[in-house]
């Protein structure tokens, strides 16, 4: 297992060094700069002061040279600063990774509490009502986005319930019940479509777990009916859960740009996509691929998770 883990870590440098080539490029392919962003159409900036201000900002270099210098920076432990701020990056991603952890986390919560549960139980109760009704909540929470739900959410809340969330972020260290109240709608409309696809692969993982043949002799051995399911099936049928669940979830950390936007919740996401209208440079690539990296590191938990959920498994 220690070896496994050591090879994997070790492959996630050449992965790095490829997500912040991707990145980098990626960047630079949108039209325009910071400097185009700052002077907009102001015609009493010169042709010479716009040179000035990309040289202070070093982007008259060759693109070979920023991107080296910018890697050289990381690897330093040197995020750099915002163009536009002037600010240090590191500390604004430690100050909007708690609003983003906590948005994920809630939303992972919601849905897991909801869709697994219904997802036995549609199994269990295969081609009745349940299993009906469940299929079809499915079906239309993958149809939904989750920007057009939190959209309905705010104009339900504000037209028929007077009510709409603070726009200033509270701290659950300041005022739990308030933080709970404020991230409850964004959390539910990035949870939908979490339900959906969580119930639907429960649904058919656990059905094709209960027709092995080991389920059969639990049974011919008379044990009962829920020993059976929690003893020799969910262990079995969480393991490709546990996979899309983990996927989610390194996903939720870039998926909520839009959510954060439209709540005004100033999380990791919102940081990316005021860069990104800033034609702020370093915000958008350290922030592009410290979400690629989690998202990297999500998945090596779930493949070491599946070790401890089927001891068949073994990494050499």
């Amino acid at each position: 297992m220690t070896k496994y883990i050591l090879r994997r870590i070790f492959l996630l440098i050449p992965t790095l060094i490829g997500m912040s080539l991707l990145i980098f490029m990626m960047v630079r392919l949108l039209p325009g700069d910071i400097v185009d962003a700052l002077v907009g159409l102001d015609p009493t900036i010169t042709p010479q002061a716009k040179a000035e201000l990309r040289h202070s900002f070093g982007l008259d270099d060759p693109i070979p040279v920023q991107y080296v210098r910018w890697v050289v920076e990381i690897f330093q432990g040197n995020l750099g600063q915002s163009f536009r701020t002037r600010q240090a990056i590191t500390s604004t991603l430690v100050q909007a990774l708690p609003i983003t952890l906590e948005l994920a986390f809630l939303a992972m919560i919601f849905s897991v509490i909801v869709a697994i549960p219904l997802g036995v139980l549609s199994a269990l109760r295969r081609n009745s009502q349940i299993d009906f009704w469940a299929r079809v909540s499915g079906m239309l929470g993958l149809a939904f986005p989750n920007f057009w739900l939190a959209t309905m959410f705010l104009l339900i809340t504000s037209l028929v319930f007077h009510w709409v969330p603070p726009v200033i972020w509270i701290s659950p260290r300041v005022d739990l019940f308030g933080n709970l109240q404020q991230m409850f709608l964004p959390a539910l409309a990035l949870s939908v479509q979490l339900m959906a696809v969580e119930m639907r692969m429960t649904r058919a993982s656990v059905l094709e777990i209960l027709r092995q043949d080991y389920i059969r002799t639990a049974r011919a051995k008379g044990l009962q009916e829920m020993d059976v399911l929690f003893r020799h099936a969910l262990k079995n049928a969480f393991i490709p859960v546990i996979t899309v669940i983990g996927i989610q979830l390194g996903g939720l950390m870039g998926g909520s740009v839009i959510i954060e936007q439209i709540f005004g919740l100033p999380g990791v996401g919102w940081f990316l996509l005021q860069g990104i209208y800033n034609r702020d440079y370093p915000v958008v690539q350290v922030t592009a691929l410290f979400l690629a990296t989690v998202f990297i590191l999500m998945n090596l938990i779930v493949d070491l998770t599946y070790a401890y959920l089927d001891p068949r498994i073994h990494y050499a």
